[in-house]
Order: C-alpha cells, then structure tokens, then sequence
C-alpha cells in the first residue's frame, strides 16, 4: 500500500498540471451537469415492510387526497372577539375561497362547514389539500399560499400557515457555518505557521466537497436522494476534507524540515501518511454504508452519501494535494530559524519535548491510575444517556419564528395538541360495504375506552368501493409517548376487530409511519453496531496486525459515544443550556441521530485511531522497542490528531447553530465525541493501555499473521530516496529488518 501511493504521490508531484486538469474537468462536468438538470430532492420517508407504509400504498391508490401534503391556516381572533364575528368571518370565508384556487390545491375546507372552530370560538383552522406528495409541490405553491393567508392579517386576525407542505429537514448555511470555517483556518495558520501551507487544505478540502456535493444533487435526477443526505455530506465531507489533507501535508513539511527533496517528501508523505488517510477514510466509509442495513431508504441514501463525498475527499488528498504541492515546491519548506522550523527539527531529533511528548509520558508513568480515570469520568459523562428518547421530526421542532411551528402551537394551544398527530385506521373488504365495516370499526375503538384517545371521526368511503379509513384524534402530541403507546394499544386490537368485520385494519398515516421508523431504527440499532463495527475492526486488524489494538479502538469509541450521547440528552431533554445554543423546546431526540452519530463518530474516531497509532506502530517497526515508540509516536503525531480534531470539533459546533433541529443533535453528538474522542480517548486512554499491555500490544497469533495480507502501512518497503545526495534523507528501512525482528517484537 504504502509503496503503491508512494509512486501516486511523486506521479502527481511531476505530472501535475495533468492531475489538477482532471479534478478541474470533473468540478466543469458535475457543475454543468447540475446547471443544466438541476436537483430533485425528495422529503419522503418511507418503510418498506411496515403497516403504516401499507396503509399508505393503499391510500394513495383508493385515497390520494389522503396521502398527499396538507395545509393548514390557522386563524385567531383578537382577545374580546370571535371569529364569529362578521367582520372576521367574512374575511377568514374569503381567504379560504381564494385558498381553493392557488396554485395545485385540489380543495380547501371552510372551518365553519367543517365544524373546526375552538371551543372558546377565537380560533378556526381551514384544510388545504394538495394532491400530491411532498417533493412534487412547488415552493412558489407554498409561498402564494402564504401570501393569501398573510393578507388576512390586515383585518386584525392573526393568521398563521402549517402541515406537511413543510419540509422538516434541510441545510441552510449561515454565519454559524461561516464562523467554522475560519476557526479551522486559524488553526491551519497556528499548526503551520504558513500562510499557503495553511490554505492547501482548505483548497482541497473544499474542491473535494463541491465537486461532492454537486455530484450528489445531479445524482437525484435519476435515483431518489433524500433532502437531508446533503446536509450530513456536506458536514462530513467539510471535516475530513481538512483532515485528511492535513495529516500529508504536516508530514511533508516535517520532511522538507529535515531538509529532503520536495519531490521525494510529496511520494513518502503520501505513501506514509497516505497510507493512514486510506484507511481511515476506508472506516469512516464503512461505517457510513452500514446505514444501509437498517432498511429506511433515506437513511441508507444519507449514509451511501457521506460516504461517497469521504471518498472523493481521499482521492483529493492522495491525489490533488501531491500535485499541488508539486506547484508549491520548496516554499513549503519552513524557513530556516523560524519557530516553525525550530518545532519541526525538535520533534524529529526528540532532543526537546514536544507537549505531546510530555502529555504522553504523563499518563504513561501510571497507566492504571490514568486508564480508571477515564473511564469513571466518561462513564460519569454516559449516565444521562440512560434516558434517551426518540421520535421523529414534525413543526413543532421548526424554528420558533417561522409560521409553520407558530401554526402548530396555535393548533395545539386551541384544540389539543393530538390534532397535530392524528391517526388513520384503514379498513379494506373484498366486496362487503367498507362504509359499514369501517362503523364497525370506529365503534370498536370507542368501546376500548382508550384514555389518551380524543375523538374518533366518522368513516370516510374511498372511490374504489372497497376502502374506508376512519379518524383517531389523540389527546398527546405526536411525538408523545403517550400517542406511541396509543398506536400500540389500538394495532393490538385490530386483529379481534378485523375478524369482526371480515376486513383488513391498518393503522397508518403520518404520526403512525414516523413512530414505526423510530421502532425500526431502535431493532436496528444492535445489528448495526455488530456489522459496522465488526467490519471495521477487520480492516484495523489488517492496519495494525495486532489483536490489542483494534479492541482498544472499538473500547475507547463505545466510551466516546456513549459520553456524545449523555451531552445530547442533556442538552436536547433536560434543557442544559439550551437557550444557550438555541434549543427552543425540549423533548425526544430524532430517531435517526443515535444510529447516524453511531455510525459518523465510529468511523471518525478510527481516524484519529490510525493517525494516533500508524505513527507508533511505525516506530515500533522501525526500532523494536515498545515504550519509546508509543513516546516517540505521540510526539510526532499528537500535535496533528490535535488540529485535524479541532478542526473537526469547529466544524460541527458551528453546525449546532442551525435552525432546523433535525441536525442540532448529530451536530452537537458529534462536536462533543470528537472533542472526546480525540483529546480523552486517543490522546490519552490509548497511550495508558499500550504502556498497560507492553509488547503484547502488538501480539498476532502466528497461523493468523501468516494468513494476513502485508499491507505496509508504516512504509518500510518503500527505497531510499532517489537523490539522497539531495533530499538529506536516512535511506527507508529495508524489508529484512522488519523481518529480522524477535517475534515478540513485531508482527
């Protein structure tokens, strides 16, 4: 591997106008592409396999009307007055009428006919029906819907427009995105003390992610992309963009330090350094593509899609990047006397301690005491996690100011909040009247006398002369554990009520197919981490070649995740300072974030695992003694794993400050496990246990090193420099002193 990425490095090094070329002509291709076809982003979420999503193949055949998105304008009526009041009525029957005819509505439902006015008569709620699903309705069908329900606030009423017309995900980049960014680059400016050492990776970290980006949104003219996979990509794929790029480049430098020729530096700091970013992205992709095995379609389209922009951001790095530092040459080099130059030798010659070096021997000098403490203080971190609730996203978790969630609180604070959650009982016959059954029905759910149910509707017959559905209004919101156990209790009760009936009884609609998603990803959540985890332990055992350490790896992330998941759960349900990251309402968490953020932060943190432990493993090859290698290992790469976490930590911090709270959490898990991860787990659980186990770190049974394929991740195949006369460089180590040492030594 490390031999292979050698010669891919000073191939772009030399050819590099041609390798700059390529990436170019691709960034003109998916850009035009996505100029001329655009993107086709779709909202919807569905569950193969699950009865909500039965019912709902059922209905959009039988009941389109009732599978389509709806909308919902909300009227309310000064304090002292009625929207009885005939100034006030003639204007909410007026707004209605004019609703009917915008643009795709099918039909619009008068409050006053439909008897949905509040008890205390102030407030009225109008349905708006469109015939379609979410991704086929226009945003100027949205915005002109606003605009008529907007002018009747000139009459005094408040009027506020709500329902499923709004999307409950997406990205939009502010100033809190903008803020990140330019963290990241101080920290390029302080790591490197260079200017252009410092813009190099943000080049092509962010070329890498363009050309991402683009690719994916020119992708969904052809394959269903979900509305949230750009938003995890571009995350993703921002933040190991910067890193990856980094870990070559501060190798490079500290190789032009030692005075080796640029050429020869750009191949080893790609075959070496390289190697790791590899392997790390090859982690972060695997676990990303493990989404796949919970079976929700846009779950796997977002997993399927950060992955593909950690590819491109390795191919960026081992490609790109080596060109570009072709073009840079020598003016990398840090000046001689610099303070720059002065750490680099430092941390070559090891004559002076690094902080890296010093925090290393600190929490090696008492391994146990160190290991102890970091796992009673994560696990201290872990314990709000105990109380983790789920459910998915609706407008009562938009922003406070937009209309959507101020029509969903209307509603609520006037009808109940159930009506924001309501319930659809399908009821299907061969041939019998569906009106009759679907009585049937209705009357059986009344007779349980469900405490948490507030109404049920009178059946409604579909065209199709087989199909009824019948309405259940809740009393709970549809996030409330109560609706969930509601939903529960009456698909109980289905099976004795469709033998009554001589029918098929699906509980579906919204509220129904987001609480079988959330049951979906709760069963899922096992296999996942058995698949994903599994596999990539695999791939660091092929890195390491050791039984210790990927056990290790796999021990420090499940700390590390646990620790993200108690922050969220503080943050999101206990209210801690949720005011001050903008958290407007607590509550449930979505429930995807725990098996995204599994999955993100997994792949992530076996990053920092191969950065950490490529360089002492290295070592360790290259002179056979265990200690000082784990010493020597975390002087030269602990100032890197602390940037590229940094780095990473901005990143995702600065994403916390969105307003759409179906991506806060994962941001906030995610600033929180890297933090942790990097500086707790990595930088100082990992040392403990290697100066813990000794040599035996690097224990591999015989009959299994044999069947193991050599993949050279610290480079001891890779020749001497081609000029040594030149670069100043100690000729590679050769394979025989690899294999020359005891076998207790390596492996």
């Amino acid at each position: 591997m490390a031999t292979l990425l050698y010669k891919l490095g000073r191939s772009a090094f030399r050819r590099r106008g041609r390798f700059l070329a390529g990436w170019l002509l691709l960034l003109a291709l998916v850009g035009g592409g996505l100029a001329a076809f655009g993107s086709h982003l779709d909202s919807e979420a569905t569950i193969p396999g699950s009865q909500s999503q039965k019912g709902i193949d059922i209905l959009e055949k039988s009941l389109p009307s009732s599978t389509g998105v709806t909308a919902q304008i909300v009227f309310v009526a000064p304090r002292g007055s009625t929207v009885d009041d005939a100034r006030y009525r003639s204007v909410i029957e007026k707004t209605v009428e004019t609703a009917g005819g915008a643009p795709q509505v099918e039909t619009a439902v008068d409050p006053f006919e439909a008897e949905s006015v509040s008890a205390d008569r102030r407030t009225a709620m109008a349905q708006v029906m469109y015939p379609v699903k979410r991704d086929a309705l226009r945003d100027t069908s949205v915005e002109e819907l606003e605009r008529i329900a907007f002018d009747a606030r000139s009459s005094g009423l408040e009027a506020e427009v709500g329902g499923t017309i709004y999307s409950t995900a997406g990205l939009e980049v502010g100033i809190g995105e903008v803020i990140g960014l330019a963290v990241a680059v101080v920290v390029l400016l302080v790591t490197f003390g260079s200017l252009l050492a410092a813009g190099l990776p943000l080049l092509t970290a962010l070329l890498g992610l363009v050309v991402g980006l683009a690719g994916l949104l020119l992708v969904s003219n052809i394959a269903t992309v979900s509305s949230t996979a750009p938003s995890l990509a571009l995350m993703i794929g921002l933040a190991v963009g910067i890193d990856y790029a980094l870990l070559i480049l501060s190798r490079h430098r500290t190789q032009l330090a030692s005075g080796m020729d640029p050429e020869e530096s750009a191949g080893r700091a790609t075959g070496t350094a390289g190697s790791a970013v590899v392997f790390a992205g090859l982690t972060v992709i695997v676990a990303l593509c493990g989404l796949t095995v919970v079976g929700i379609p846009f779950l796997s389209v977002m997993g399927l899609a950060a992955a593909g922009t950690v590819l491109l951001s390795v191919l960026v790095a081992v490609t790109l990047l080596p060109a570009l530092l072709g073009f840079a040459g020598a003016r990398l080099r840090p000046r001689s006397g610099s303070r720059t130059d002065r750490r680099e030798r430092a941390t070559q010659d090891g004559h002076r301690r690094t902080g890296g070096e010093r925090w290393a021997r600190l929490v090696t000098r008492r391994p146990l005491v160190t290991v102890v403490a970091v796992v009673v203080g994560l696990a201290v971190m872990a314990l709000p996690a105990a109380q983790l609730s789920l459910a998915m996203p609706d407008n009562g978790t938009a922003a406070p100011e937009s209309t959507q969630r101020k029509a969903y609180d209307l509603i609520s604070d006037a009808f109940g909040p159930g009506r924001n959650g309501r319930l659809l009982v399908l009821v299907q016959t061969d041939g019998a009247d569906p009106g009759a059954a679907a009585g049937t029905v209705a009357r059986g759910i009344d007779d349980l006398g469900l405490p948490e149910v507030l109404s049920v509707s009178a059946p409604q017959t579909a065209t199709d002369g087989r199909t009824a559905i019948v309405t259940v209004v809740p009393k709970a919101g549809p996030r409330a554990d109560e609706t969930v156990g509601l939903v529960r209790d009456i698909r109980a009760a289905t099976p004795a009520l469709a033998d009554r009936t001589d029918s098929d009884v699906l509980v579906t609609g919204s509220t129904a197919a987001a609480i079988d998603v959330s049951d979906r990803l709760k069963d899922s959540l096992l296999p996942f981490a058995v698949i994903v985890v599994g596999l990539a332990l695999l791939l660091l055992l092929l890195v390491f070649r050791s039984i210790v350490v990927p056990l290790k790896a796999a021990f420090g992330f499940l700390l590390s995740v646990a620790a993200s998941f108690g922050a969220v759960v503080a943050v999101f349900q206990w209210g801690w300072l949720a005011d001050q990251i903008g958290v407007p309402t607590t509550g449930p968490v979505f429930s995807f974030m725990p098996i995204v953020l599994m999955a993100v932060l997994f792949g992530l943190a076996m990053d920092y695992e191969v950065f950490l432990v490529s360089r002492m493993r290295e070592e360790y090859v290259h002179t056979g003694r265990h200690g000082a290698s784990v010493i020597s290992g975390a002087r030269h790469a602990s100032r890197v794993v602390t940037a590229a976490a940094l780095i990473m930590f901005a990143v995702f911090a600065s994403f916390v400050t969105a307003e759409d709270l179906t991506l806060k959490p994962i941001a906030l898990g995610l600033a929180v496990g890297i933090l942790v991860d990097a500086v707790v787990v990595r930088m100082t659980l990992v040392p403990a246990i290697l100066a813990l186990v000794g040599e035996r770190s690097w224990w591999l049974p015989r009959w299994l090193d044999r069947m193991l394929p050599d993949l050279d991740m610290e480079g001891a195949e890779l020749s001497a420099p081609t000029r040594p006369e030149d670069s100043g460089a100690v000729p590679g180590p050769s394979r025989q002193r690899r294999r020359d040492v005891p076998d207790n030594h390596l492996i």
